[in-house]
């Protein structure tokens, strides 16, 4: 893996992991498509990826920082005091709520999705459905719900669904922006609570893989790592600013339109014989 493909693969990360195209679709099919052989050590390769993945969570951490910082001492605060009071407490506690499905499942079925449903066929139409999904859903449903009208027994629907999103290709952001949405989220709050819901789950699972670079280690590519993690991290940043602006005015048909060219692509690939179907 050079310094180019390691930085390629952290915009790749960055961008894909807080747009609705799914980030973990997006980090099998790029190289699988390229032809990239990245290393020859799973064990490394899973490495590298938690690296990814811990440099957008160190974007979204810096463009939420004074979300979280809010949302942190309300939480204290609520638990202190055993009551919810504020909205910054419901929120604190809905972010608390609808992360427990997908840690549930993450923890009892991550390593199987990561085994038999990571091929190229089933991530692309996991791209094309979801795409769709997401449109029509968006299209379909009512904004008359702001950020102060998250509830914690309504971030459970949205936990649930984040918890799908294990399966490459569904997209983490993109189905728990689209349950958001059907609930009467508006754009720009579904997209806001989805981020925010994204944080400790990345954090938690970063963490616990982290274990696995101290036990391996960096094997020589050091350098590379870092320069994924940056990539990441600052590219992840901006879509985030990107997004939430884009949001307020837009809909999600061009997601859906480059959800299904992907599909189309990975697909075409598969069927001429250019890429094998199984990776």
């Amino acid at each position: 893996m050079s310094i180019l493909q390691a930085i390629i693969l952290g915009i790749v990360q960055g961008v894909t992991e807080f747009a609705p195209v799914s980030s973990s679709g997006h980090l099998i099919l790029v190289p699988w498509a390229l032809g990239w052989t990245i290393v020859n050590d799973p064990a490394l390769n899973k490495s590298f990826d938690v690296a990814l993945h811990m440099g957008t969570f160190i974007g979204a951490v810096i463009y939420f920082r004074h979300d979280l910082w809010h949302y942190i001492k309300a939480f204290v605060d609520s638990v202190r005091k055993r009551r919810i009071e504020t909205t910054d407490q419901r929120l604190a506690w809905a972010i608390v709520i609808g992360t427990i499905p997908g840690l549930i499942v993450g923890a009892a079925f991550e390593s199987t999705i990561e085994d038999k449903l990571g091929q190229p066929v089933v991530i692309a139409v996991m791209l094309a459905a979801l795409g769709v999904v997401l449109y029509a859903v968006d299209r379909a449903a009512r904004s008359d719900r702001g950020i102060d009208s998250i509830r914690p027994r309504t971030s459970l629907f949205v936990g649930v669904a984040q918890a799908l999103a294990l399966q490459p290709g569904v997209s983490r952001s993109g189905i728990t922006i689209t349950a958001g949405r059907a609930i009467g989220l508006d754009r720009e709050t579904a997209a806001r609570f989805s981020f925010l819901l994204a944080l400790p789950i990345i954090a938690g699972a970063g963490g616990l893989k982290s274990i696995d670079i101290a036990q391996t280690g960096f094997q020589g590519y050091l350098p590379q790592f870092i320069a994924g993690f940056v990539a990441a991290a600052v590219s992840g940043f901006l879509v985030i600013w990107f997004l939430l602006r884009y949001l307020r005015g837009h809909d999600f048909f061009w997601f859906m339109v480059y959800r299904l060219a992907v599909a189309a692509l990975a697909i075409g690939l598969v069927v001429t014989g250019v890429r094998s179907g199984t990776i």
